[in-house]
């Protein structure tokens, strides 16, 4: 009997602690919403990483297009495109393009084309601080990972109380490594041709084709 207490005690607790904050499920939810509303989107960012144990700081710039699973993404000298079938890496410095099939369905990473709504599933909403930013409020959510292997501990969501579109995400990492991904410029229902979103091999006439399945 003891031991069936401790077991539901110990259930209980973990049910609270894994409950969602209603104020931040609220606005996790309106810049879903937001989000999934625009036909495609063109963002400059810049992706800034630190580790002060080892010593490392680096900062890029990057920007990338969006279009329902399709994307296109420009960073450190390198270009990932998605078709919705097929991803292609060009890497110049190398000459080379490495193709892969990816399955968006069944691929749990956070990839260009859920920069804005990964959260969706998967994580523990919880209510953060707020800062003013240049004159524009932002308010942070900490998004806790359910998953307990997984390789960060928290990510935090900057929105922009006004727009309700994200500001930035800032990622730390159970190895003491701090991501932060900075949108500069963020642009709804762009006049995007959807040939930014296909490969042409024929611009790549010496590079080396690398199909990986």
């Amino acid at each position: 009997m003891k031991k069936f207490l401790i077991i539901t005690i110990s259930f209980i607790t973990v049910l609270s602690v894994a409950q969602n904050d209603p104020k931040a499920e609220k606005l996790a939810s309106e810049v879903l919403e937001n989000v999934k509303s625009y036909d495609n989107i063109s963002i400059e960012f810049t992706y800034a990483l630190e580790n002060i144990t080892e010593a490392i700081k680096e900062e890029t710039r990057g920007e990338v297009f969006v279009m329902g699973d399709k994307y296109r993404l420009n960073l450190m000298g390198n270009t990932q495109i998605y078709d919705g079938v097929k991803q292609y890496t060009i890497i110049p410095a190398d000459e080379e393009i490495n193709i892969s099939s990816i399955n968006e369905d069944e691929d749990t990473g956070i990839t260009p084309s859920k920069m804005l709504t990964f959260f969706e599933e998967g994580y523990i909403y919880k209510w953060d601080i707020e800062q003013n930013r240049k004159g524009r409020i932002i308010q942070y959510i900490k998004l806790i990972p359910i998953d307990s292997e997984a390789e960060y501990e928290n990510i935090l969501l900057g929105i922009d109380k006004h727009t309700k579109n994200i500001n930035n995400l800032i990622y730390t990492m159970n190895n003491g490594t701090r991501t932060e991904i900075k949108i500069s410029s963020f642009k709804p229902n762009q006049p995007l041709s959807e040939n930014i979103f296909k490969f042409d091999k024929s611009k790549y006439p010496d590079y080396y084709i690398n199909e990986l399945d």
